[in-house]
C-alpha cells in the first residue's frame, strides 16, 4: 500500500467514486454530493493497493495563513483498523506543515471521535448533523 495524490483525470474519477461510496451512498445521495467548490483548491491523497485499487482518501484545504481544514477522511471498510488512516492523515499533515499551516480543524463523525483523538485531535464542540443524522464534532489539532 502506498499513499499517492491523485494526478489524472482517471484517478480523480476513482477517487471520487469512493468518496461517493463511502460518504454519500450509504445516505442515498446523489453522484455529485461528494463534491464541493474548494476541490480544484485542495491538497488530495488517496491509498493505493498492490492492484492500485483506491482504498482510502482525504483532503485538505486552507482556510487562512495558519489553518486548514481536513474534509471527506475515508478508509474502504475492509481495510479499517490497518494504519491507513494515520498515513492518510500524516500525508495531509505533512502538507499543512509544508505550507507554513499551524492548525488543522476537521468536523468528525462520532464514530471517528476516537480515531482523532488517538493522533492528538481534541474536541471543540458539537457540531452539525449530516444529512439529519450524522452528528459531527468540530475537532482540532495544533502542530
Amino acid at each position: 500500500m502506498k499513499i499517492i495524490s491523485p494526478k489524472s483525470d482517471e484517478d480523480f474519477q476513482r477517487y471520487y467514486d469512493l468518496r461517493w461510496q463511502l460518504l454519500r451512498k450509504p445516505w442515498q445521495q446523489p453522484r455529485g454530493s461528494e463534491q464541493d467548490e474548494l476541490e480544484h483548491q485542495s491538497f488530495h491523497v488517496m491509498c493505493v493497493d498492490n492492484d492500485n485499487s483506491i482504498i482510502g482518501i482525504g483532503r485538505l484545504h486552507t482556510i487562512s495563513n495558519t489553518e486548514a481544514q481536513i474534509r471527506y477522511m475515508a478508509v474502504a471498510n475492509n481495510h479499517q483498523r490497518q494504519g491507513i488512516g494515520q498515513q492518510l492523515l500524516e500525508a495531509l499533515e505533512n502538507r499543512a506543515n509544508q505550507q507554513g499551516i499551524h492548525i488543522i480543524t476537521l468536523h468528525a463523525r462520532e464514530s471517528a471521535i476516537g480515531f482523532y483523538k488517538k493522533q492528538g485531535y481534541k474536541i471543540i464542540e458539537k457540531s452539525h448533523r449530516l444529512f439529519s443524522t450524522i452528528q459531527h464534532f468540530k475537532m482540532q489539532k495544533t502542530l
